[in-house]
C-alpha cells in the first residue's frame, strides 16, 4: 500500500537534518544549522525552502512527483536540542497539518533498552540503533561521529546494552585550540606520519588518529565485557575519515538516524 511523504527531522547539537520519505525512499534531504534560538516563522521558513527545493531534485523530476504529490502529511522529531523543540514541534504541526511524533518516552522502539534511566537516553542514539538494527543486524555496535562521538551496542538478543560518550573529533580540536594559544585549528585529515614535523601535522596525528586509536580500543573492550565479536558500523560526519584508518570498523551508514526516525514513524502510526 503506498504511504504519505512525511518529513523526519534530525536536530542536533551541531546541525539539523531534514528528510523527506516518500514511501520507502530518502527522496531528499536538507542539512541546516542548528541554532541556540528560532521561532516557528523562521522553521516555517526552513521547511517552505525544503518543500520548494524539490522543483529541482532530480529524483522528483524522475518519478514525475508533483509539489502536491510530495505535500508532507505526518513527521517526527528526534532532538537534543530543547530551546528550539517546541518551535519545530509547532512548524511541522502547521506544515503536516498534525503534531509530529517526538522521540522519548511513551514511542514504540521495538527494542529493549538496557539504561537505568530510558530518558536519559538520547532521541537521536534511540533513531540510530533502531535503523542499525534493522539493517545490520546483531550483534552490532554502532559508532556516531558528530559533535561527539557515539558507540552504541546491540547484544546477541538484539537488546540495547549501553553505550558510550565521549568527545567528537571536530569538538577535540576545537577545545585543544581554545585551552593552548599556540594550537591552530587544523583541517581534519590523517596525517602521513605518526610522528608530527609541524604543529599542524601534530594536531592531526593527536585528534585524527587518536580518534581513530581510542575507537579500536574501546571496541576491544566492548568485545572483551560481551565475551563475543560483533559487527561494527559507523554512521555521521567523520565516518568514512575514520573507516579509512580503523581495524574493527566493518562499513559506514549514511542517513542512518533519518532512517531510524522513519521506522520509528511506521511502528507508531500503524492502525
Amino acid at each position: 500500500m503506498a504511504q504519505s511523504p512525511m518529513l523526519a527531522v534530525n536536530i542536533g547539537n551541531t546541525v539539523t537534518k531534514i528528510g523527506l520519505y516518500n514511501n520507502e525512499s530518502l527522496l531528499a534531504k536538507w542539512i541546516v544549522t542548528t541554532p541556540s534560538t528560532i521561532t516557528v516563522s523562521e522553521v516555517q521558513t526552513i521547511l517552505m525552502n525544503f518543500t520548494s527545493s524539490l522543483s529541482y531534485n532530480k529524483e522528483v523530476k524522475k518519478l514525475g512527483l508533483t509539489q502536491q504529490d510530495l505535500a508532507p502529511k505526518g513527521s517526527i522529531i528526534a532532538s537534543v536540542a530543547p530551546p528550539i523543540t517546541n518551535a519545530w514541534i509547532s512548524a511541522l504541526t502547521l506544515t503536516c497539518e498534525r503534531r509530529p511524533l517526538v522521540v522519548g518516552p511513551g514511542l514504540k522502539t521495538g527494542i529493549k533498552l538496557g539504561y537505568s534511566d530510558p530518558s536519559e537516553l538520547g532521541a537521536d542514539r534511540i533513531a540510530e540503533m533502531v535503523g542499525a538494527r534493522d539493517l545490520f543486524g546483531a550483534p552490532l555496535i554502532v559508532i556516531n561521529l558528530e559533535t561527539t562521538t557515539t558507540f552504541e551496542v546491540i547484544n546477541d538478543k538484539g537488546e540495547f546494552e549501553g553505550g558510550i560518550i565521549a568527545p567528537g573529533l571536530e569538538t577535540s580540536a576545537k577545545e585543544l585550540a581554545n585551552a593552548a594559544a599556540k594550537i591552530p585549528v587544523v583541517d581534519l585529515k590523517a596525517p602521513k606520519k605518526t610522528i608530527g614535523k609541524s604543529t599542524r601535522e601534530a594536531v592531526q596525528a593527536g585528534v585524527v588518529l587518536g580518534e581513530d586509536a581510542r575507537i579500536d580500543g574501546l571496541v576491544t573492550y566492548i568485545w572483551r565485557e560481551l565475551g563475543y565479536k560483533t559487527k561494527v558500523v559507523a554512521a555521521g560526519a567523520d565516518a568514512k575519515l575514520i573507516k579509512t584508518l580503523s581495524q574493527t570498523i566493518d562499513e559506514t551508514a549514511e542517513n542512518l538516524t533519518l532512517y531510524g526516525l522513519k521506522l520509528l514513524y511506521d511502528r507508531n502510526t500503524k492502525s
